[in-house]
């Protein structure tokens, strides 16, 4: 438990570091790099090790491409390189028939595309609230999508730990309970409705220029928050799933306590392109 909350602790210094930059190129490049981080644990995850090193460095400059693409010309490079990945991986098949498998194959490629689209999503936002138009907006999405899936999860396990009866998914992960999953869908209401309100106070104003605060935007928040720890808790099991299928306990060591990039950003994998999705699509036209 020492470990987990020092870890922890840790990690949450590392991340104001790291959004200290939120506002440069380095802050892109960090977000790739564990995005990659990521990925080689899906691939060893799958098996493959040196023979198949080829199948991980293909994955690297797609994977900053995307990550990246800022400009309108790395933008318009992602539909052909995405094909010329898929010809290559192709060609890789054929010659390796005998060796390399497509099941392998197949979840690998699944697995790593849902990690970067992850991973995107925070980058996404970025480019979709840029700093110049809407000020820190951006900032405050990325923190509210770690304080669902993050905050939902450590309520989840604290709740279950002194709670839990009832077990929520016994074959996928015996450990999480019905008790913990609703105790974790509060845990995300309560930290996505704190978030916002540290925000106003800090900014001055809510999170759109053109809307006064009043309390259907906390409602809104509170209502995100629920959808957000549910994909938080699906993105879980998900990620437990492959595990158990594969035989791992961890994806890696990375994180003393916690394990590897994706053990802890499972609960992230589908909260991420969802608040992304809303505040592109739905947030700002609210009134």
């Amino acid at each position: 438990m020492k470990t987990r909350i020092l870890t922890a602790a840790i990690g949450l210094v590392v991340l104001a570091v790291v959004l200290l930059f939120f506002n440069t190129p380095l802050f892109d490049l960090v977000v790739a790099a564990v995005c990659l981080i990521g990925v080689h644990e899906a691939f060893a995850a799958m098996g493959f090790g040196k023979k198949q090193w080829y199948l991980y460095v293909l994955a690297i400059p797609y994977t900053l491409l995307v990550m990246l693409s800022n400009g309108l010309p790395f933008r318009a490079m992602v539909l052909p390189a995405t094909f010329i990945l898929m010809l290559i991986l192709c060609c890789c098949l054929i010659a390796n028939s005998r060796t390399l498998d497509f099941g392998k194959l197949s979840g690998y490629l699944f697995f790593s595309a849902v990690i970067v689209l992850c991973f995107y999503s925070l980058v996404y936002l970025k480019r979709c609230l840029p700093v110049e138009t809407y000020q820190y907006d951006a900032v405050y999405f990325i923190l509210l999508t770690l304080c669902f899936a993050w905050g939902g999860d450590s309520t989840a396990y604290f709740v279950g730990r002194f709670f839990g009866k009832h077990k929520l998914a016994p074959v996928v992960s015996p450990n999480k309970t019905v008790e913990g999953a609703v105790g974790g869908v509060l845990g995300s209401v309560v930290l996505g409705v704190a978030a916002t309100a540290i925000y106003q106070a800090v900014s001055g104003r809510f999170v759109s220029l053109t809307v006064e605060v009043n309390v259907k935007h906390y409602l809104l928040i509170a209502m995100l928050g629920v959808f957000a720890s549910i994909l938080g808790i699906l993105g879980d099991l998900f990620a437990s799933a492959i595990k158990r299928q594969v035989g791992l306990k961890d994806y890696g060591t990375i994180f003393p306590g916690h394990g590897g990039i994706l053990d802890r950003f499972d609960s992230v994998m589908f909260v991420a392109p969802f608040v992304a999705f809303i505040v592109r699509y739905f947030f700002y036209f609210l009134r």
